[in-house]
């Protein structure tokens, strides 16, 4: 008998963790992205001087969550070699000195990757999200719960109060819903199947779509089945049982899919500071006051 066809119990389900491990999704296609990067895969498409991806898990990192498991496909050996080979000191404020004998010191003002575990795992070259995850399960053994997220998005939602929140709920799974801002389109009401009676643009529509940031408890392996994609049957079999929810957010969230998305989130960037940089706002902070 399936999993998700049992009589319900009460729960037995454990505390929340303090750090949690990362499931990234790297391993797409990302062809609506190509004409930006056609050499690199889409988590490695930069903004600014990083690529998505490291906007991504410094995100999670803020959070103090740095324990990451990258799933790799297309083009994965980019992925590695970018980790493998990456000097800190071009992306960061450092200080360069010199230390006798014609060698020098460089002392980073901060960096990115810092103390962080990263796993690497090639999860196939054209497999979906759901056949990904379940590549990853025995990287997740004792987790009570972890996170996921796809690797061409970034947003500023309050992680700690989205975790607080789905340990209340007490589900299996929660995901972060967002509004569709960055696309332009209209949705349209049709009456008798052709008659409109409405149109309206869709960042007005009461609409609301997947933010690609998730998270899980290990029984979202129950509800699964080999090669279905995520969001699809278990997710279905996730809101029979009641055991999905929605973090509803209107703050600041962008895809990275196309060439403008790229150029809306460089221009962003370029003003300053991302609206996603959380981790931005700490070091302002920290920062000494100007003399």
């Amino acid at each position: 008998m399936a999993p998700w066809t049992r009589g319900c119990a009460g729960s037995t389900r454990p505390s929340r963790h303090s750090a949690m491990k990362v499931v990234l999704f790297c391993g797409g296609l990302g062809l609506r992205i190509q004409e930006a990067a056609p050499s690199i895969p889409k988590p490695m498409v930069p903004i600014a001087n990083r690529p998505i991806l490291l906007h991504i898990m410094k995100y999670y990192a803020h959070f103090g969550h740095d324990d990451f498991i990258i799933c790799l496909g297309h083009k994965g050996d980019v992925i590695k070699e970018f980790f493998l080979n990456y000097n800190e000191a071009i992306a960061n404020d450092f200080v360069l000195s010199g230390v006798g004998g014609g060698q020098k010191r460089v002392e980073l003002l901060n960096n990115d990757i810092g103390e962080w575990r990263i796993t690497f795992v090639n999860t196939g070259l054209h497999s979906n999200i759901g056949t990904r995850l379940r590549a990853v399960r025995k990287h997740l053994l004792g987790e009570e719960t972890f996170l996921a997220s796809y690797g061409d998005a970034v947003t500023d939602a309050p992680l700690p109060e989205m975790l607080a929140n789905f340990h209340e709920q007490d589900k299996i799974a929660s995901f972060l819903c967002v509004r569709p801002s960055t696309y332009s389109f209209h949705t349209v009401q049709l009456a008798n199947g052709q008659l409109v009676r409405g149109i309206e643009d869709v960042t007005r529509a009461d609409m609301w779509i997947n933010g690609g940031f998730f998270i899980f408890r290990p029984e979202i392996f129950d509800y699964m089945e080999e090669g279905e994609e995520l969001v699809e049957k278990p997710f279905d079999r996730l809101i029979e049982r009641e055991e999905l929810v929605g973090y509803p957010y209107e703050g600041f969230w962008a895809p990275m899919d196309t060439l403008k998305d790229k150029h809306n989130l460089e221009a962003l960037a370029a003003s300053g500071r991302g609206p996603w940089e959380v981790w931005s706002q700490e070091e302002d902070v920290l920062a000494p006051e100007p003399a």
